[in-house]
Parts: C-alpha cells; structure tokens; sequence
C-alpha cells in the first residue's frame, strides 16, 4: 500500500521542517505549502511547495488535489491576519461569509477550516501523530522543580488560562506570587514575556503556564514551547515553565531541559484537575 501524500501548512519557527525531514524519512512524499510573510525560506528548500497568501484558499486546495496529497497538518504558528491583509479569493470569500469569522476565535476559526478541509476530501492529523515524543509527558523536564510557592502560582496560572481559553482569547498566563502578571492574547507568548519583564515584582520570579483550550481539537494550535520560549522567560525574570501533560507541545525535550538548567529555570508538565470534578 502507497503511504498517503502530507501536506504541511507551514507557519513559522523549524516545527515545519522537522516534520518534513521527519515524514521523508518514513519514505513518505510531502508538499509545503509556504506563507507569506510567516514561512522561513529555509523551510521548504529542496521541498516541493507552494508560496501562497491566506486568502488564496481555493487556489491551494486545487493545488494539494492535483499533488496528490492525502493528508495534512498544521505546524508553526502564524499571526491572524486581519480581513484586509487577506485578499480573499472566491473560495476564501466564500468561507469567510458562511462561518461569520469576525465573531470567532482562533480556535472556532481554526475548527471550521478543518471541518472545510475534510469536506474536501482531506484527513486532518495532529503534529503529535506524526512526532511521537511532542506530547508533553507529566513530570519535570530538567534537573529543576517548584517549591510550594511556585505550586501555588502555577495552580493559579492554569486556572486564569483554562478560562482564557473557555472564552477562545488565549492558552497563558503568568502569575507571581499570587498576582497575575499577563495573560495571553493576539500577540503570542513572545510578546507576553516581554511585557513581563517590566511588572516583576521584587522577590521570587513568577511562572508561565500554557494549556490547551477546553474542548481544543488536540490536531491544531496546541500550546507548544521550545528552547527560545525558555530564554524569553528567563530574560522576563521567571523562575520556570509549566505545560498541561497531554494537551501542549515540548519541541527538543533534552535541549529544553538543557537550556532550563543552564538558565535556572524549572519546566514542567502538569496534569490539569477533570473540569467539574473535586
């Protein structure tokens, strides 16, 4: 049996080419599809790909047909485009009308182009089906853990992100010392640390937790976190990391948990209480 054709729709950041070299190597064909303005060039070079813009929609649809493709994930992130940076194409223009956008979310609009790519003929897989070891496993990631103080911030932490997510706004939050330091938009985790580095409070550095939405398909947009997110952290003051087991995305496990021990900061994978339970 032919292994089934992948199509990466690429964002930014190496996840997309780590799936690609991933993927081949398992002797199956891929085809990128590359974003203006969001895909690094080095991604797909030696690649079959397609350059396009967000709103030519139908044309890379028609496109992953004549390629062949069976399957496709989304991998990297990209920042949403407003309607005008768009240019929709007919498909696109098509789309936009029917799931009414301006009223949705990442998530709800994420959701309804997965929905539109499998009445499409398309499986849509998760980065974690593809790379088994990216699921964040519960348990300390380096050599360091939080003490009951940074417990207690994280437990904190998670609460304010899981409503976050229940209103589709975000998937952090950062707590210091019982205070809410930042909590997750539009602008992505980085510019949210940044902020951070200026609302510390003296004594011990607050803790970033991620988590995926409640009722998040586990196939798009999970939390994901990599070396550069523990710099970033680092640089803001913090003292660690905290990612839902289960539900989030640990990029290079050995080189996070280096870099955390080399910085001093904890990471760590919680597993979040069932909802409605004690």
């Amino acid at each position: 049996m032919t292994a089934r054709k992948l199509a990466i729709l690429a964002g930014g950041g190496t996840l997309p080419a780590r799936i690609a070299a991933a993927v081949r190597g398992q002797g199956r064909d891929v085809f990128v599809v590359a974003f203006d303005g969001h895909t690094d060039p080095a991604t797909v070079a030696g690649l079959p790909h397609l350059w396009s813009r967000f709103g030519a929609a139908g044309t890379i649809i028609r496109r992953l047909h004549d390629e062949g493709v069976d399957e496709v994930v989304f991998a990297g992130p990209v920042k949403r485009p407003s309607f005008t940076e768009l240019l929709p194409d007919w498909w696109t223009t098509r789309f936009l009308a029917r799931v009414g956008t301006r009223a949705l979310g990442d998530d709800g609009l994420l959701r309804a182009v997965v929905r539109e790519l499998e009445e499409e003929g398309f499986r849509v897989v998760g980065l974690h089906e593809l790379l088994k070891n990216l699921l964040t496993v519960a348990g300390p990631v380096g050599s360091l853990v939080p003490d009951a103080e940074a417990e207690r911030d994280i437990a904190r932490a998670a609460q304010v992100a899981r409503a976050l997510g229940a209103l589709d706004v975000g998937q952090g939050a950062v707590v210091q010392q019982g205070l809410v330091l930042a909590v997750e938009a539009i602008e992505g985790t980085d510019a949210m640390l940044a902020r951070c580095a200026g609302l510390a409070r003296p004594g011990p550095g607050g803790v970033l937790v991620k988590v995926k939405k409640p009722n998040q398909d586990r196939r798009i947009d999970l939390p994901t976190m990599g070396v550069t997110t523990i710099e970033k952290a680092a640089a803001a003051g913090l003292r660690g990391v905290a990612l839902e087991a289960g539900g989030s995305l640990l990029i290079d496990r050995e080189a996070v948990a280096d870099a955390a021990d080399r910085l001093g900061l904890f990471v760590i994978g919680i597993e979040l209480p069932v909802e409605g339970g004690a």
